[in-house]
């Protein structure tokens, strides 16, 4: 049976990093990250969440003031071997004159833990990714889906109070990424241990993540649980980098927005010239003519578990539209439109 972690609560107090040549890599940042929680920092290369994480592992000291706390206890001054922290890396940092016995081992080896405690701690992590039968195999022997396993197994046999993950799925083919979050998710889920994972891409994000930071040149746009990222972004920012969003400018007026598209029944506050934000699965097609909107096939992309249809109005404009369902639709072709006002967002730059 695996052993459950109680999970260590982390706390970062104004944490900002400014590096020697001045570049300013995170804005002071305050952030309480519960234990037992997965939070996932998401953001482009350069927003600042490596540096975040590089900071929380002991690896990049703060600028004055800020601190780093674990259950309380102020380790800003620890190094990372004093911090008792498990790293997983984009590229894994596997040993590859050793073989996988060995390099889940080695964390062990160095705090000279017993060979009896080793020998146990290895065989159960061995067990808990499945994967005894590469225990004797060299790292160049192994696929990028095992190596990932086993670059885990090392990070948490040292039983680290916080697992930080760098990119970790970044090197895998997408099929596979897709079937390692899984287990991945069900892992932590299983442990209980706060972990702390930094991705540029969303489907990560969304899908492991509690709570998920966006970042945005060193600075935090928004906190929040993925279906809060997702329907309701703070920004522009956040909307067009969580998931797809369209963007529809018009006028609006007398109960009436007029776009390109048509008009859409328009009872806020905001009047004269906007820009409307939804998500593409939020439109619902029609026949031409049974609603006041209506588009002009551009492109269709079939992606199996839905059509992807490119829309463009009288002028210029152009909407993303997500359908399921065995239709098929032609470039060229005119269809109805039924957008839910309630799904309707106006966003701040």
């Amino acid at each position: 049976m695996t052993e459950r972690s109680a999970g260590t609560r982390v706390t970062l107090v104004d944490c900002a990093k400014t590096f020697t040549d001045g570049t300013r890599a995170l804005e002071s940042l305050n952030l309480e990250i519960d234990a037992g929680e997965t939070v996932a920092f998401l953001g482009p290369s350069g927003c600042g969440k490596t540096t975040t994480l590089r900071i929380i592992a002991g690896l990049e000291t703060p600028d004055a003031g800020g601190k780093v706390l674990f259950d309380g206890e102020d380790v800003t001054a620890l190094p990372i071997e004093r911090r008792n922290v498990g790293m997983v890396f984009q590229s894994y940092a596997l040993f590859p004159n050793m073989n996988v016995e060995s390099n889940i081992a080695y964390g062990l080896k160095i705090r000279k833990r017993s060979k009896e405690h080793i020998a146990t701690r290895v065989s159960e992590m061995l067990d808990m990714m499945q994967i005894r039968e590469l225990k004797d195999r060299k790292i160049d022997q192994l696929s990028g889906g095992q190596r990932q396993r086993v670059a885990l197994a090392r990070a948490l046999a040292v039983r680290p109070r916080v697992l930080l993950l760098d990119e970790p799925l970044t090197a895998l083919d997408a099929h596979l990424r897709e079937r390692l979050r899984a287990e991945i998710d069900a892992l932590f889920r299983e442990l209980g241990i706060t972990a702390i994972y930094v991705t540029h891409d969303q489907a990560e994000a969304m899908a492991l993540g509690d709570r998920i930071v966006v970042m945005d040149h060193g600075i935090v746009a928004q906190i929040g649980s993925p279906r809060a990222i997702y329907f309701n972004p703070g920004s522009n920012y956040v909307a067009n980098f969580v998931g797809t969003v369209n963007q529809l400018a018009g006028q609006a007026a007398n109960g009436v927005l007029k776009t390109e598209f048509g008009d859409l029944p328009w009872n806020r506050k905001e009047v004269g010239d906007i820009v409307v934000f939804f998500r593409p699965e939020a439109v619902m097609l029609t026949r031409a003519g049974e609603n006041k909107l209506s588009g002009k096939v551009e492109s269709v992309f079939f992606l199996g578990d839905r059509t992807r249809i490119i829309l463009r109005g009288n002028k210029d404009q152009k909407l993303t539209v997500d359908t399921s369902g065995p239709t098929e639709y032609q470039v060229g072709q005119e269809l109805g439109l039924a957008i839910d006002a309630e799904f309707l967002m106006t966003l701040k730059e």
